[in-house]
């Protein structure tokens, strides 16, 4: 479900987040146009705005765990995370977390990757939230879900910036609710 469908509709802040991300086409590939929030981040009312949606939505879910998958996810996630009273854990890219890790393969829109999470870092019945960037596909996203799952977590909500129009509505990514702040924008 996207912001505006769920009181937000008219609110500016949802307007000063989407004019302050940059359409780059053709990157990483040719055909994408990618949603680059490197220019949100340059702008601390619209990246607070961002924070701020989030918070407000999620303070009172008794979330404890708030899941950022590498590496926009990293920004977004320690803030709201902080905000709401729960530990941050990162999905990482393979190889880059000590300890006893578990793993997930998954498609993206322009090829395959993996995500792996630290075992020690979720206890059984947790309640997380997974934070993203921009949701394409859902490939990274149903991917984090499994991992909390068999790690004993309960996947409350994934949320992301950016969203794909075809994940409007009642949409759900493995039987979970899809939140999304804005649409991506387009070449001027």
């Amino acid at each position: 479900m996207f912001a505006v469908e769920n009181g937000l509709q008219g609110d500016p802040r949802l307007q000063a987040i989407s004019d302050a991300i940059r359409v780059i086409p053709h990157f990483p590939k040719t055909g994408i146009m990618f949603q680059d929030i490197t220019t949100l981040l340059l702008d601390p009312v619209a990246f607070k705005h961002v924070v701020d949606i989030f918070v407000d939505r999620y303070k009172h879910m008794n979330i404890s765990l708030v899941a950022g998958v590498e590496a926009r996810g990293f920004i977004f996630g320690p803030p709201i995370a902080l905000a709401i009273g729960a530990k941050f854990v990162p999905l990482r890219k393979p190889g880059k977390l000590p300890g006893t890790v578990i793993s997930e393969e998954y498609e993206l829109e322009y090829g395959n990757d993996r995500l792996e999470m630290s075992m020690e870092a979720v206890k059984t019945h947790e309640r997380a939230l997974v934070i993203d960037d921009l949701v394409a596909t859902g490939g990274t996203l149903s991917a984090s879900i499994n991992l909390l799952e068999r790690a004993g977590a309960e996947v409350v909500e994934c949320a992301c910036v950016v969203g794909l129009p075809k994940f409007k509505g009642e949409c759900r990514l493995k039987g979970k609710p899809l939140y999304v702040l804005v649409e991506p924008n387009q070449l001027d």
